[in-house]
Order: structure tokens, then sequence, then C-alpha cells
């Protein structure tokens, strides 16, 4: 059936989900979600170009126009592995609680420099983004970057399964999804199901050999390619400053790479290379420094390093830096965990030349039981500095016992910020995803 399914496909424009962007000569999935169904819209697919539709209820079916199968999802995922396999393009998987998306792009940047690469839109890193970022592979593509995201355990296994990665790396594991996950440890475990997965196949690792909660996944498994500001690494990484984060870079790699890539090894020596991104705090050195080793290890050239990492640019409110009047606004609204929220405070911290520093911190989701006593570790940790104002936003915020303003609802902050006023002031605003506190400067 998936190789019936698979000639139609290599002979279509590829895949599509939803009817509201169809794509000609596209084969349209008629996925399920908790408040749709996609077998009622296969008809409408089918009018609006779509040149087959995958369906699971057979009440649907339109003969020679539908292909009945027990499970669409199922059988979006074994259709994407099945191509993987069909064009052994290389696969790299990334995952982590924090960074997953910018080191993606990061790496995305700097390999594109010299090689044709796919890799995840966005951060559509599930059971479904996943499959389709596969299907987005082309037989002239080198590399494909696979972003890989789980809230619960046993996810990146199965994410491993469908993506069969050659590489993988993990950013970093901290205090994300916890409702999910468990604990800590259950955090620790199924993210290492990436390492897990690369082992037992006998892939490459590519490492971070400063983070000592990663380093203890790989045990004694040898197949590593790690970087570092130590000794002892392929790729040593220093940083110089972090507001923007600056790099120096040099090789001390002796392993060859895989091979079929461009030969060109200028900058193979013990000549260190300076590369200022457009990222900024000390956080962000690492998944700058990750796209590093990732270039060094498929052989790029210092040049193609350096300007991958110059030329990227943040966007979709992750770490962006912006002039609000006469203030600077350190955007990184996209998402947030007690791992990322501590980072982002101690980054703003070392911000030396504002002396005005404003946060608007929403709330953390996706703790379960920890919820409470996370949020008022960050306020703790607050209290611990002098700052020119604090504003807490959301129903766990609201609970702590803070010396500052808080608000249950972002609608309440958002009629008093409407009366504030910032002058010359550095202003970090960060919650999760569902806060979405961008909202505040949108139509600033």
């Amino acid at each position: 059936m998936i190789e019936e399914l698979y000639q139609r496909y290599i002979n279509s424009a590829g895949v599509s989900t939803d009817t509201r962007n169809i794509t000609p000569n596209s084969i349209y999935f008629a996925l399920k979600g908790a408040s749709f169904n996609g077998n009622t819209f296969a008809q409408e697919a089918l009018a609006k170009g779509a040149c087959y539709a995958v369906i699971d209820e057979p009440a649907y079916h339109i003969a020679d126009k539908t292909l009945l199968v027990d499970d669409v999802l199922t059988t979006l995922q074994q259709l994407a592995t099945y191509h993987r396999r069909k064009l052994k393009t290389l696969v790299i998987g990334i995952t982590g609680s924090n960074g997953k998306t910018t080191t993606k792009e990061l790496i995305k940047s700097v390999l594109s420099q010299q090689l044709n690469i796919v890799a995840t839109q966005g951060n559509l890193n599930n059971n479904i983004g996943v499959p389709l970022t596969l299907l987005t592979i082309k037989p002239e593509t080198d590399i494909a970057i696979v972003e890989m995201g789980a809230n619960h355990p046993g996810e990146i296994a199965f994410l491993c399964s469908i993506a069969e990665p050659d590489y993988g790396y993990i950013t970093s594991i901290g205090k994300a999804h916890l409702e999910g996950f468990g604990s800590f440890e259950g955090v620790i475990k199924t993210k290492g199901e990436l390492y897990d997965y690369l082992k037992t196949h006998h892939k490459t690792i590519i490492a971070n050999a400063d983070n000592l909660i990663t380093e203890a996944l790989l045990g004694n498994y040898n197949n590593v390619y790690s970087f570092g500001v130590g000794e002892g690494v392929n790729v040593s990484v220093q940083c110089l400053s972090t507001q923007p984060v600056k790099i120096q870079f040099a090789d001390s790699s002796l392993q060859t790479t895989t091979e079929g890539f461009p030969a060109n090894i200028e900058g193979f020596t013990d000549t260190a290379t300076v590369a200022t991104s457009h990222l900024v705090g000390s956080y962000n050195f690492t998944n700058i420094a990750a796209s590093v080793a990732f270039g060094r290890y498929f052989k790029l050239s210092t040049k193609a390093i350096q300007k991958g990492i110059e030329s990227y640019i943040p966007q979709n409110n992750r770490s962006q830096l912006l002039q609000w009047g006469s203030n600077t606004v350190l955007l990184d609204a996209y998402n947030a965990n007690p791992s990322s929220m501590t980072a982002a405070i101690d980054n703003l911290l070392s911000m030396n030349s504002f002396p005005n520093k404003v946060l608007i911190l929403g709330d953390m989701f996706e703790l379960g039981d920890y919820a409470t006593q996370e949020h008022q570790s960050i306020v703790d940790k607050l209290t611990e500095h002098q700052w020119a104002g604090v504003y807490l936003i959301g129903k766990n915020f609201k609970q702590t016992k803070a010396p500052y303003p808080q608000y249950e609802t972002f609608e309440e902050f958002q009629e008093v910020f409407k009366n504030l006023s910032f002058q010359d002031s550095l202003i970090l605003i960060k919650g999760s995803r569902g806060m979405a506190l961008e909202r505040l400067i949108a139509n600033s």
C-alpha cells in the first residue's frame, strides 16, 4: 500500500493537510484533531485541485480519488520514512528543552552556504511536523535538519523511528514540560532518547563538551564529535561578548567526515576566526557554537561558517533586540520555562550598559505540580536585585508572594501598560507561547 501511495506521491506536487491552502496536484491527508475531522474536507480538497486524498473513514470514499487506510496520520508517517529511505539523504535530529529552533536555524544558515539543505519550518517538530519535513526532501537535498519536540516520555524515540537520523544534537536539558514528563529526571530521559537511538544504530553524536548533563548521556560511546571552550574537543569555540554574541572559533579536528561534501578546507589551521551574530545573551553562545561544529564536521570553509552565523537574523519573538522609542526591548516571548526564564534574567543582569532595566514576565505553562514552586523561585531570584520595574502576568505569577505588581490576565495588564511610560530603558518581555506577550508592542 505504501509503495502504491509513494508512486502517486513522487508524481504529485507534494502533500497538503489543510484545505485552506491546497497545492494543486498535491495529495491531501485527512488528518484529525480535537476539534476537526479532515475526512469531512476530502471532497473539498479534491475540488480545490488535490489529485488524491488519503482518508480513514469509508463514508468519504470516492472511487479512484481516495485511498482508504486504517489511520491517516500513521500512513503519513510511514510515507515519510519510506521517502527518507528511498533518497538516502543525511538527516540531522535536534532536540532539547531550550534553543531547538534557534540552533536549527543557525545550522541551516551555516550549512546552506555550501550545501542543499531542507529543515523543519518554524517549530513544526511533532508527530505531524516531522513527517512533513521529511517529505520536503528532494533528490538534490544533501541534508535534512529535523527538529524534534516532546512533552511526554517516549515521544523523541518515536520521532527517531520516523526520521531515522544519522546525526543528532541535544541543545540543553532544563525544566520544561514538567507536567508531561513528571519530573526533571523524566525530561533528561526523554531528551536522551535521541542519543539512545544514535548509539543503538552506531550513528554520530555532535556534543557540547561543556554541558555536564548531556555529556553524562554519552556514557562511553565514542562516535562523538565535540565542541566547547576547553581543551580536548574537536572544535574550540570561545565567547568574546554576549551583547551581541561574538565568537571566535578554530578547528582542532583530526577526524575525517562524510565523503562527498565540499573539499574546501580553508581555515583548518590554528588561526582563529571571529563571527559577530545578531543574537544576544550568553544562552545563545552554545547555539552558535553548535552551528560552527556542524559546519566544521561537514567540511565547510571558514568563510562559509562565518557568513552563515552573521547572516542569521532572529525572528518570531526569539531573542529579538528591538528599538521602541528611546527604549531597547529584548523580545523573547516565544516560549518560557524555568531554565530559559532564569537564563534570560541572568542575561539582563549582564547588560551593564543599560542602567534602567524593566521586566515584563508572563506565566510559564505545562509545569503541573511544579508550577507554584517554579514561579516563586523566579520571583525570589528577582528580589535579589534592583530593577527599574517588574510586572508579573498570569494566574501562576498572581499566586506568588511578590513585591511587584501582579496581573491575572494579559488584558488586565494591557490596560495598565497603555499608561506606563518608559525612558531609556532595557525591557525584557518573556513568557510562554500562550501568553503571547508580543502583543504589547505589536502596534507600537
